[in-house]
């Protein structure tokens, strides 16, 4: 892949849809190395493309003058798979939604409110798509399932706030192999299961 850096007036090389997959990817690496660590192979790029791709992320995001998040995917993603309106409580939104190579069976999603500003942007099973079997703890797998996929199959599920904000938590109850019902709290990256903790 490569990155050429912007010297000598050189523009900096422009951030692509791969490159957002390893800033999504960067994300999940401190919960599941060795997962972040094939699915970069799979991609052809290297530990170093992962670090740029993430520092020039975080750069555009932090910007002094930066770009509106929504005109900032629309920008990187291109043009939404699809398009749809959403009604939460009494709001509406619109709803984008782009394909994922890595994740053939997700979309990124991003809603967007009147003004503009971004609500929520998060990884979804894509329309069509089987959602996960998830009946009990050994379900849980890391990328096995959405947050409100788990939160669907275990309700009721507490929200818990995150430690960035594109990380969430659930906290509820599941049966183990055994039937016995044990709380636990699941933690996601960009919307995607990356471990559960408790079950005592």
């Amino acid at each position: 892949m490569g990155y050429m850096p912007s010297s000598a007036g050189r523009p900096a090389a422009p951030f692509t849809p791969l490159d957002f997959q390893l800033v999504l990817l960067r994300r999940m690496a401190d919960h599941n190395p060795d997962l972040v660590e094939d699915a970069r192979r799979a991609l052809g790029v290297s530990l170093a493309d992962m670090r740029e791709a993430n520092k020039r992320w975080q750069a555009m995001v932090r910007s002094p003058r930066p770009r509106p998040a929504a005109a900032r995917y629309r920008s990187v993603l291109g043009a939404p798979e699809s398009e749809g309106r959403r009604t939460i409580g009494e709001l509406e939104c619109a709803v984008w939604q782009w394909p994922v190579p890595l994740w053939p069976d997700l979309r990124f999603e991003v809603l967007v409110g009147a003004t503009g500003a971004v609500w929520t942007e998060w990884l979804v099973r894509a329309p069509g798509a089987p959602a996960p079997r998830l009946a009990a703890l050994e379900d849980l797998t890391p990328w096995s399932c959405t947050v409100d996929e788990a939160a669907r199959a275990f309700a009721p599920a507490r929200p818990l706030e995150g430690t960035a904000p594109t990380r969430w938590g659930l906290a509820f109850a599941a049966p183990d192999a055994s039937g016995v019902r044990r709380g636990v709290v699941a933690e996601f990256t960009w919307g995607l299961l990356q471990r559960v903790a408790g079950g005592a």
